[in-house]
């Protein structure tokens, strides 16, 4: 069985978080305490593989805590429907429905540990239409009109003619006949039969039929829903796979204590932590093929086996058996252990050195297939009693403790061991719900962790939460589904990416999604463009409206894109710059306005200071000192944009408007003579209501020469990589 949805009612946050589809993998993304967790522990006690017990101090949402309390059968917290696959045919056949219609199972689970197990596609009729018991009767009462009548049923014919033209005035015309009325139908036509049925002749026979038709009809109404079949129920219930959920992945520690590692393994009182590390710990021996018993036993030396001999000697002979051996040990020189014990001690430990030589080697080779952020080598080392994990790199050869390297090394190697045993062993059909999996991880091993959920999607269906866009990748949004806090204050959730987020005005939930897609597209388009660094996303803004612009005109045809990025203050803009440089191998282009001269001169000061004609004035490019990104556009058509953003003065900007001056100074000023304050990112509101009435207008809106000023302009920006424009 495969999950295709599921759906939470009444769980901690969660009033009812809707129908979440469900895929191979499935990223629940959400901001903090939005409830994504809340999602997936319902899902989890549905069938859980282990753990899962229902809590109701945790688990029962608090404004409904003394109702369901005392009436846990009476509130389901979670409902999921599966694809039968295989078993389509067997579910069929126990709850006696077409096999179109037991596709589809769904299993839900109440409070008080219950399963409810329907067929969504499953219609049961609870009417039966007026016309067909019409037709019934009027077919019975035709052919007893047929039937010859002898002295034996003329009387009964006569009868059943009269009660069957009574029954048909009787019923409603478009109405509807439930059971009840069905009963009463049937049992108007059992009154007509004879005790003695061979006596009736041919009207018996119409007459049986008839009363067996109502009744067929009448046990198809009150008939049990198929789900409450004991048979089927089993069989949907042992078919339907078991959820196994990570919270704690239990880091593997460098040094293991042996002994503890064979105790921990056999106990299943332990407490959270210590299971995932035991956990942990089992599978990395089974995954390299190690027994901890078997390397504590050939890591004895002689030392070790006399000690354990005298401890059995007191354990037979008790105190006075050790009191002897000592005695004897002082009366005699001890001469040590026998060459053939020795040789068998050297022959173990050999052959344990071997073991773990081995077992390095294979976690090596493995663990290389899926982390990509080195090239890393494990070594094992058992000494006495200890157990421990080396590692190394080509960076870095020498070799260090496994908790001296990254948190991020720790948690991936850890994770590949559980999930590449565990889904290939006793949870090779489960569903694995993983909780913020990854969150030490670089944002490039965030990634190979994404890749590596596809890996596991051979073997298992995958459902993770996570608030990181680098686990979410922009070729992988539809396994994206959105959780948020909805107006009432309960846990929602949906595959609508663009859908109302309730208070949150910020969209928290989208964010992580449009990051990934920011960073998919910033990607591809950096990888193959000119980048040029401007002022700020105003400069950004207006710019990239240009280079739409001029391209759609033809004035435009680079050979090389132009991605403009936001230089911010003096510091950001030279961390960026640098970052850009090391792309390019080159610094590169600044344009920057009037009121970016302190950020020009620092940059020309420092690291531009070899190539100071790489920081261009716009003031300078278009004739126009002090001049900045507005006023490449025409002044009237930026005026009227303004007046329609800002509508408090009673003096319009555009009445005041000066030509031949810079437009950002102009602004400034007549919001002062206006008694007005300008918010903060005007310029920002500006660029985005001129960009969209802009590209509204097209290239045609604007006149020729500012098309060419545009394409000028850019043609300067593209260097040596600008085609020559089209006529």
């Amino acid at each position: 069985m495969i999950l295709r949805r599921f759906r939470v009612t009444n769980f901690r946050s969660v009033i009812d978080s809707g129908w979440v589809e469900a895929g191979a993998v499935t990223a629940l993304i959400g901001v903090n305490e939005s409830g994504k967790t809340n999602l997936l522990l319902p899902l989890w006690k549905l069938n859980p593989a282990r753990g899962g017990a229902i809590e109701a101090i945790s688990d029962f949402p608090k404004h409904l805590f003394m109702t369901i309390r005392d009436n846990p059968g009476g509130f389901q917290f979670v409902e999921a429907e599966f694809d039968a696959g295989p078993r389509t045919a067997e579910f069929a056949d126990l709850a006696g429905i077409p096999q179109d219609e037991a596709a589809c199972v769904r299993v839900g689970r109440f409070y008080d540990g219950s399963h409810v197990v329907t067929f969504p596609r499953h219609r049961r009729d609870r009417h039966a239409d007026t016309a067909w018991a019409a037709e019934r009767l009027e077919a019975a009462r035709t052919e007893l009109a047929r039937t010859p009548a002898d002295a034996a049923s003329g009387d009964l014919m006569e009868r059943a003619t009269a009660t069957l033209e009574r029954l048909h005035t009787g019923l409603e015309a478009g109405g509807a006949l439930n059971a009840n009325d069905l009963i009463r139908l049937r049992d108007a036509v059992s009154v007509l039969l004879p005790a003695d049925l061979a006596d009736g002749g041919a009207a018996i026979a119409v007459l049986q039929e008839l009363r067996l038709a109502f009744g067929e009809r009448m046990a198809e109404l009150c008939a049990a829903d198929p789900g409450s079949r004991p048979e089927l129920r089993r069989s949907v219930l042992g078919a339907m796979p078991p959820f196994v959920y990570y919270s704690n992945y239990g880091n593997l520690d460098s040094e293991i204590y042996l002994p503890h590692v064979v105790d921990n393994l056999m106990r299943e009182d332990l407490g959270t932590r210590e299971a995932a590390k035991a956990r942990t710990l089992k599978v990395l021996f089974g995954f390299v093929g190690l027994k901890p018993a078997e390397i504590l036993e050939l890591g004895r030396d002689f030392r070790d086996i006399r000690e354990e001999a005298e401890e059995a000697a007191v354990a037979r002979d008790g105190t006075v058996g050790r009191l002897r051996r000592i005695l004897g040990r002082i009366a005699g020189p001890d001469t040590g252990p026998r060459t053939e014990e020795l040789a068998r001690i050297a022959q173990a430990k050999r052959t344990r050195s071997i073991l773990l030589q081995s077992a390095g080697t294979r976690l090596t080779e493995r663990f290389g297939d899926w982390w990509t952020q080195g090239d890393y080598r494990f070594r094992f080392e058992a000494d006495g009693n200890h157990f421990r994990i080396w590692v190394a790199d080509k960076r870095r050869p020498q070799e260090i403790e496994l908790e001296n390297r990254s948190t991020g090394l720790q948690w991936f190697l850890s994770f590949f061991l559980v999930f590449m045993v565990e889904s290939m062993g006793a949870h090779r059909r489960a569903v694995l719900l993983l909780d913020e999996p990854g969150q030490s991880l670089h944002p490039l091993a965030q990634r190979d962790l994404s890749a590596f959920f596809d890996i596991l999607a051979a073997t298992n269906q995958l459902i993770y939460t996570s608030h990181s866009p680098f686990l979410v990748d922009a070729d992988r949004l539809d396994r994206a589904r959105k959780v948020y806090v909805g107006r009432d204050g309960s846990t929602r959730a949906t595959a609508d990416l663009r859908e109302d987020e309730g208070r949150d005005h910020q969209r928290g939930a989208a964010y992580a999604v449009q990051s990934a897609l920011n960073l998919g597209v910033a990607e591809a388009m950096l990888r193959g463009a000119r980048p040029v660094m401007v002022g700020g996303l105003a400069e950004q803004l207006h710019l990239g409206t240009l280079r739409t612009l001029a391209t759609a005109a033809g004035r435009f045809a680079p050979r090389r894109d132009l991605v403009f990025a936001p230089a911010g203050p003096s510091r950001t803009a030279r961390v960026v710059a640098s970052l850009l440089a090391a792309e390019e191998g080159a610094l590169p282009l600044v344009l920057l306005g009037g009121d970016d001269r302190a950020l020009a001169q620092d940059l020309r000061a420092g690291l531009y200071a070899d190539t100071p004609d790489r920081v261009l004035d716009l003031g300078t490019v278009i004739g126009l000192p002090g001049a900045q990104v507005e006023d490449l556009l025409p002044p009237a058509f930026l005026a009227d944009q303004l007046d329609r953003i800002e509508r408090r003065p009673e003096v319009r900007f555009g009445d005041v408007l000066a030509h031949g001056l810079p437009f950002g100074p102009q602004v400034e000023d007549w919001a002062r003579a206006q008694g007005i304050t300008l918010p903060a990112d005007w310029r920002l509101t500006l660029a985005r209501r001129a960009r969209d009435a802009a590209l509204a207008l097209g290239p045609g809106g604007f006149d020729a020469a500012v098309r060419d000023r545009w394409a000028q302009l850019l043609a300067r920006l593209s260097e040596e990589d600008t085609a020559p424009p089209t006529a």
